[in-house]
């Protein structure tokens, strides 16, 4: 069961480094920073004048601050993004110039292993926060990038306190049925190693087992059998529409042979839009708790934050960050 309290425990244990990018330009992320530091979840950096930011926030003690004017390893920062993009086209002045942007900054300090993670996005929009890792950082083995988010909560419809993880939500816009199928063993990782949960695949589509056939439901179809042929082990079915997921009693009137028996934790959705929407109308409406997007899949770890989160929700995803460098909630 996914429980903030033993992340943030895990978390103090395992001792990362996390950097913020966007220290300079908002207090949220200043905020939820001195507590990071305060409650010892993670070693804190952040990109941007000093001065400034002592002079506007003051206590600022033991967290260190680099600004990429000044820093020392610019230079370096700057030969190594040449290096890694002049097949890509990028000329040496490019390179000088992205060497002194703070979200290229903060990534390429992750990826020299000065800081273990990064989380961005309060100010900036996805695109632009996770460009960086996208080009620099790259995928485990070249294997397929994804995001997901942790809803967590209870209410009417979930009772008791459950954890869904659903996605994608914030990366891939129409994913092929093989790409869907890599975001779902994404996000089963991830479920089962950060938030202990053991997860029970949904592959989300508006029709179950048949009951519309459109190029849109075999492409859901047709990632679920990739699915099950790819790791046996999981529990997972689809295509399968979202209340037969995860209300055993409407399961039991659409599907009563599937292996979910509507107690599915992991929800995959078909396409961007779908997930995106999903997500935020289950925080909005459902009085639930949203973490992320947590993107799956990078070498290092890269996290993006909705423009509308709350200083809990940068603590949180900080935490997660961690928890991706390597550790599992045990």
């Amino acid at each position: 069961m996914f429980n903030p309290k033993k992340i943030y425990k895990v978390a103090r244990k395992l001792n990362k480094t996390i950097v913020f990018p966007e220290a300079s330009y908002s207090e949220r992320i200043v905020e939820a920073g001195k507590i990071i530091r305060d409650k010892k979840i993670a070693n804190v950096i952040f990109v941007g004048d000093e001065s400034n930011l002592i002079l506007k926030y003051k206590n600022l003690k033991n967290i260190t601050i680099i600004n990429p004017k000044t820093s020392d390893i610019r230079q370096e920062i700057e030969d190594l993004i040449f290096e890694k993009r002049q097949a890509k086209g990028i000329t040496r002045k490019k390179a000088k110039e992205l060497s002194y942007d703070p979200i290229y900054f903060a990534t390429m300090l992750v990826e020299m292993g000065i800081a273990d993670g990064m989380v961005a996005g309060a100010e900036t929009a996805t695109s632009d926060s996770l460009r960086p890792a996208l080009q620099l950082i790259k995928g485990k083995d070249g294997g397929y990038i994804s995001s997901c988010n942790i809803i967590f909560g209870k209410n009417r419809v979930l009772g008791k306190e459950k954890t869904l993880v659903i996605g994608d939500s914030g990366l891939n816009v129409e994913p092929s049925a093989n790409e869907l199928m890599q975001v779902a063993l994404n996000m089963a990782d991830f479920a089962k190693n950060v938030c202990d949960i053991f997860p029970k695949v949904a592959m989300l589509s508006f029709s179950t087992h048949g009951s519309a056939v459109t190029s849109e439901t075999k492409k859901v179809a047709q990632a679920t059998e990739l699915l099950k042929n790819k790791r046996p082990d999981l529990v997972c079915d689809g295509e399968i529409q979202l209340d037969a997921a995860i209300c055993p009693k409407v399961a039991e009137i659409k599907c009563p042979e599937s292996p979910l028996k509507g107690r599915a934790n992991v929800l995959v959705f078909p396409e961007l839009q779908s997930g995106n929407i999903c997500y935020k109308a289950i925080e909005r409406f459902g009085n639930l708790k949203s973490f992320g997007p947590i993107v799956l899949g990078l070498n290092k770890p890269v996290n993006d934050l909705s423009r509308g989160c709350t200083v809990e929700d940068i603590i949180m995803v900080t935490a997660l960050t961690v928890m991706q460098t390597g550790g599992e909630n045990k």
